[in-house]
Formats: C-alpha cells, sequence, structure tokens
C-alpha cells in the first residue's frame, strides 16, 4: 500500500500536465476556436469523467425504456475495440466484432425499437443517420463527455458512487480524464451505483461535493444496480446453484460480489475490458466444467461469447445477468426534468 502511495505521488506532476493539457482543448472550444457542429437530431450525451465503469450503458438504455416510445431514437457510438471502421449501421448481420461490444449490445435488445449506428467522427455518424432515417430526431450519444466536435442539448454526467470525481486526480496518478472542472458542462448529474439503502444525509453530502464543480442549479440524480434475474444463453431464465464467474468488464467487482452473495461461486476468470473472446478462451472455461455448474457472465461479454459458445455445443451451461439502473426515489423527478429540456421540440 505505501509502495502504490508514493508512486501515486510521484505521477502527480504528470497529471498536472494532463489536466492542463485538456484544460487548454475545453478553453478552444469555450473560445469557438474549435467548432462543435449543430447536427439534425435532439442529442443527449451520457459519459463521465472517470476512465470506464461507471454505468453508462444501463444508463443509455433507461432512456431509451424512457422516451423511444414517445420519440423516435437512435444511438450513436465510437464502437470502440470492433474491427470495422467508419460509419455502420447494426442489422441482421452485425455482431459484436463488427459493431463493438456496447453497441451490439443495444442492437440485441432493442432491435426493433431503434437504430444503432457506430462511426469515430461523430458529426458524420449523426448526419449519416439523418439522411438515412429522417423520422430518428432522438440521437443518444454513448460515452461522449469529452468528444466536444458535436453540440448535444442535454448532457449526462455519471458520477460512480464509490469513485467519486471530485476525490479523483487527471490521469496516471487518478483515472479523470480531464480536470474536476468539467464537470460544469453538466446538465445533470447521475450518481450511478449507490446502495439502494443510501441515505438523505448522504444524499445531501454527495450532491454538495458535486455542486462545488457543476453549479448550484444542476439536478442531482441518485441510482442503484438492479440485477435481474439470469437468462440461458438460449434466451430463456434459468435457475442458477453453482456458478463460474466470467467478466471482461471495466470494474467487475460489484458484479463478482453480488454473484458471491447469491450463488455458491466455484471458480471466476476476470478478464481485461472490452476482452475479444477467443475459442481457446470458451475451452478453457468449459473445462471440467460439472454438470451442476453455470458459467455466468455480464449481458456485454454474452454478447461477444454466445457465437463462440453456440459452436462449443455447451450453450445450455451459459448463462448471463441482465444489469439495470433504479432511480427509485428520483425516477419520476428524473422524468419530468428530462421532459422539461425537451418540451416541445417533437
Amino acid at each position: 500500500m505505501k509502495e502504490q502511495t508514493w508512486i501515486k505521488k510521484a505521477l502527480v506532476p504528470f497529471s498536472w500536465v494532463y489536466g492542463l493539457i485538456t484544460d487548454v482543448r475545453n478553453l478552444l472550444y469555450d473560445r469557438h476556436v474549435f467548432s462543435s457542429a449543430k447536427v439534425p437530431q435532439y442529442v443527449i450525451s451520457v459519459g463521465n469523467l472517470t476512465v470506464g465503469g461507471t454505468g453508462k450503458t444501463p444508463v443509455i438504455e433507461y432512456l431509451v425504456n424512457l422516451l423511444s416510445g414517445e420519440i423516435p431514437t437512435a444511438i450513436l457510438s465510437r464502437g470502440y475495440g470492433r474491427s470495422t471502421r467508419g460509419f455502420l449501421i447494426a442489422d441482421e448481420s452485425a455482431n459484436a466484432a463488427s459493431m463493438g461490444d456496447e453497441p451490439f449490445q443495444f442492437y440485441n435488445k432493442f432491435r426493433d425499437k431503434i437504430v444503432v449506428a457506430v462511426c469515430e467522427k461523430r458529426v458524420t455518424g449523426a448526419t449519416e443517420i439523418a439522411n438515412l432515417f429522417p423520422e430518428r430526431k432522438l440521437l443518444l450519444l454513448d460515452d461522449a463527455f469529452q468528444h466536444r466536435a458535436i453540440r448535444r442539448d442535454m448532457n449526462l454526467l455519471l458520477n460512480d458512487y464509490n469513485r467519486p470525481f471530485y476525490h479523483d486526480l487527471p490521469f496516471p496518478a487518478g483515472r479523470l480524464r480531464e480536470n474536476r472542472k468539467g464537470a460544469q458542462r453538466a446538465d445533470a448529474v447521475i450518481v450511478t451505483k449507490c446502495p439502494e439503502l443510501i441515505s438523505r444525509a448522504q444524499k445531501a453530502e454527495i450532491k454538495s461535493e458535486i455542486l462545488r464543480y457543476t453549479g448550484p442549479d444542476v439536478p442531482v440524480f441518485f441510482a442503484s444496480t438492479h440485477y435481474a434475474e439470469a437468462v440461458g444463453f438460449g434466451g430463456t431464465p434459468v435457475s442458477l446453484n453453482n456458478v463460474k464467474i466470467v467478466a471482461g468488464i471495466a470494474r467487475p467487482e460489484p458484479f463478482c460480489t453480488y454473484l458471491r452473495a447469491q450463488f455458491n461461486v466455484v471458480e471466476q476468470a476476470i478478464f481485461p475490458d472490452h476482452h475479444n473472446y477467443s475459442a481457446e478462451d470458451v475451452q478453457e472455461l468449459i473445462k471440467n466444467l460439472k454438470n451442476d455448474t453455470f458459467v455466468v457472465t455480464t449481458e456485454k461479454d454474452m454478447v461477444k461469447l454466445k457465437p463462440l459458445v453456440d459452436q462449443s455445443g455447451r450453450s445450455a451451461q451459459f448463462a448471463y445477468i441482465p444489469v439495470a439502473v433504479h432511480l427509485g426515489d428520483d425516477a419520476d423527478a428524473f422524468s419530468k426534468w428530462v421532459s422539461s429540456q425537451i418540451g416541445h421540440r417533437f
């Protein structure tokens, strides 16, 4: 622990340099030296200041469920880790390799409701969506808080309850993508991964810390993580007892903690975030797998593992746990706030 503290202190000067670079970049956008393009859609951006693992994917899905029934919606992502380049629309031929794991998860879950596209250049992607699907008036930008080349109408900043940005530093001494004051661009903040029984006093304290960086009038909402019933790779619910955990996500600890509290965990295999699974990985996972044991993973990992598992003939012993955000007492307030921001634009 002392060694880690020493290393972190040694890296602080590099964090100052990194933070200064991001400050200059933001200043150039604020002063209109760098331009932000307005696109045809109403744009809601979901992002964070912290690298990885703040719950962006469940929040995007929450917004889809909240808004897509009333407003024709599209999701645009960079498509991190995909094998393709440029603009691509998800269709029946899409997979996690071509789209990236999270965009393909969106398509896999909401293909009858929304359009999902990927493009490194968000302005180009939004323009292409507008040309191909002019009826899609709402655009959800995944992980775009720092992507300022596209103008947004609503900027949602996520703050992990367990890793608050106001206690962190820019990379490399910390995990921030920019200085804390970048939070001032947020129109609202959602504190994710809260305990279900978080007290009013805790909320007030967290809100006070956040408002030091956002400004006094920015609303702050609190959300917890909800783990749904297990679903087999065949698409039907399954009952679990003995499980082998597999995860390739940014912060697997809460997922693993939940499974350990609910089931008998006999083994776990943790991979890096956005890991591209191979047939060899699957063979290793099923090696010595007993008949009474399920390999249990996240929904994000499932979309990459399923084709390989189907080929192995062992799909009946694989399952995933869908994850959603619950805003609890803040659900109505959040819905009303979003409606007030969108107004009569549609």
